[in-house]
């Protein structure tokens, strides 16, 4: 009977350790409620499953829309890791509903030192000259940075054929308190020229810095607002096959 209470305790422990201190790169999926203002706009979902060795994919969906307005997407990151390091693989997002539809694919030949990338009808070949990511597993580089303390959070993504560079600044520490929760988080902002445009996230270390919250200012009124309405981590995840891209494939 002690051995087995033993046993017990430390399953517990160990189970609760595991739930209470996520790494970002454990298995998860997390949902969001997505506001323009006041007024609910839709939901949006990421998933990231369990990785195939060294191989990840990374997964975010969104269906939102006002009065006659939509707009669904479907976003996909392949990428790999080697120790607190991602490197993109491929990357494919397709958005449908009001207005033109779009498809954007991009193929990352680091070897080559060459991006393949089509966004639209456009096709172009981007240098590949030094560490670059891809708008969607970024997020999960920018959490893995901040668990390493890193202070000079810069990022080069590929984004709608063209190199893009974003930066971050870690604002303080700051308790945030939404439907889903109270969380201690991390206040970040992008960092911009102008004040016009203002964005802030607020990200959990003790959830492997899940995002909670983010804001985004036009002008001084809030624009967007999307909260953590739910999340899981787990180590047994996967994403269905049914719901993977279809067709990934790029031609240089």
């Amino acid at each position: 009977m002690g051995q087995r209470l033993a046993l017990a305790t430390n399953l517990f422990l160990f189970s609760f350790y595991v739930a209470a201190a996520p790494s970002p790169l454990t298995p998860q999926t997390a949902e969001y409620q997505v506001n323009y203002g006041s007024i609910e706009l839709g939901k949006a979902r990421y998933q990231l499953p369990k990785a195939e060795g060294n191989l990840y994919h990374y997964r975010f969906d969104s269906d939102v829309s006002l009065l006659v307005l939509s707009d669904r997407r479907n976003v996909r990151s392949d990428f790999i890791r080697e120790g607190n390091q991602l490197t993109p693989m491929r990357y494919t997002h397709n958005r449908k509903g009001t207005g033109p539809g779009f498809q954007e694919q991009a193929a990352f030949a680091k070897a080559q030192a060459v991006v393949h990338s089509r966004y639209k009808d456009e096709k172009s070949k981007l240098d590949y000259t030094d560490i670059l990511y891809d708008p969607l597993m970024v997020q999960l580089q920018f959490r893995l940075d901040l668990t390493q303390g890193k202070e000079n959070l810069h990022y080069a993504m590929v984004k709608e054929g063209e190199v893009d560079e974003y930066d971050f600044r870690i604002i303080g520490k700051e308790r945030m308190n939404i439907e889903s929760g109270s969380y201690e988080t991390i206040k970040v902002e992008v960092v911009r020229d102008s004040k016009k445009r203002q964005t802030f996230f607020w990200m959990a270390p003790d959830l492997g810095y899940l995002p909670v919250r983010l804001t985004h200012f036009e002008k001084g009124s809030k624009q967007l607002d999307i909260k953590l309405l739910n999340y899981h981590f787990s180590s047994e995840q996967t994403v269905k096959t049914d719901e993977a891209a279809t067709d990934s494939s790029i031609q240089p």
